[in-house]
């Protein structure tokens, strides 16, 4: 089978077939290599490479403290820009990959994360959403209130929820709390209006 560089990252982030990996190894996609070992279980080549490339690459650099919560040994640290960017992307593959014993070892460390960006309750809550894990979605978009009342998307994020099961009491709450956090949140008073139908 012939790929190109865009099916074969295709394949990566969606755990398409394994055809990717001789592709990246053959053309020399590094960074796109380590990810496919961290994908499918060896942590240690991953970080090899990802160590190798991270002094001139931010993404290596994420990659290999990323894979570092994946193994539940946190080696190094992580920029609150690295945690905005790459965070709720990797930890969303984590879940096509059926990487649940992944996904737990980085909850272990979401409060420790959120001294850098503690939007990552937000970035957490809504890829637990996203894959239909309402309860620990809610959990996450919860604390993340707790802790950073005033991100109008928190508010939003659990209004839609809540709008998804037809609780619209609550939804209206969280739309109303969205709107004194951000007036004019354009996706709010979109809601608001469907609400009052």
């Amino acid at each position: 089978m012939s790929l190109s560089y865009l099916k074969a990252k295709e394949e990566l982030v969606t755990a398409g077939s394994d055809d990717c990996q001789q592709f990246f190894a053959e053309n020399g996609y590094k960074l796109e290599l380590a990810y496919y070992n961290l994908f499918h279980q060896n942590i240690p080549g991953a970080r090899k490479i990802f160590l190798s490339l991270s002094e001139h690459d931010i993404r290596a650099h994420w990659g290999a403290f990323f894979s570092s919560l994946c193994q539940g040994k946190v080696e190094g640290y992580s920029s609150y820009l690295e945690l905005r960017n790459f965070y709720e992307i990797d930890f969303n593959i984590l879940f096509k990959y059926y990487l649940g014993n992944y996904v737990e070892e980085v909850c272990k460390y979401i409060d420790w994360l959120a001294v850098s960006n503690p939007e990552i309750y937000k970035y957490t809550g809504r890829v637990f959403m996203k894959n239909k894990y309402y309860d620990f979605g809610l959990y996450f978009l919860e604390r993340g209130i707790s802790s950073f009342y005033n991100d109008p998307e928190l508010h939003y994020l659990l209004a839609e929820y809540y709008m998804s099961v037809s609780d619209r009491e609550k939804a209206a709450k969280y739309l109303q709390s969205c709107l004194k956090v951000l007036p004019e949140y354009y996706p709010a008073e979109k809601m608001i209006k469907e609400l009052s139908k």
